[in-house]
């Protein structure tokens, strides 16, 4: 169920659903995003592990 189809209802099962998965998905992209910048600067720092 897609909200560009016709089917589609805005209720409260659909919102909390959406709102929590836009949520988890936050969360990983600002972590992976973290990873990704800390590696991107420890890489040029070019220090010893």
């Amino acid at each position: 169920m897609f909200p560009f189809s016709f089917e589609w209802h805005w209720d409260i099962g659909h919102m909390v659903f959406h709102g929590a998965l836009w949520y988890a998905l936050s969360i990983l992209g600002m972590g992976l995003g973290y990873a990704a910048i800390k590696s991107f600067i420890d890489l040029k720092k070019g220090g010893h592990h």
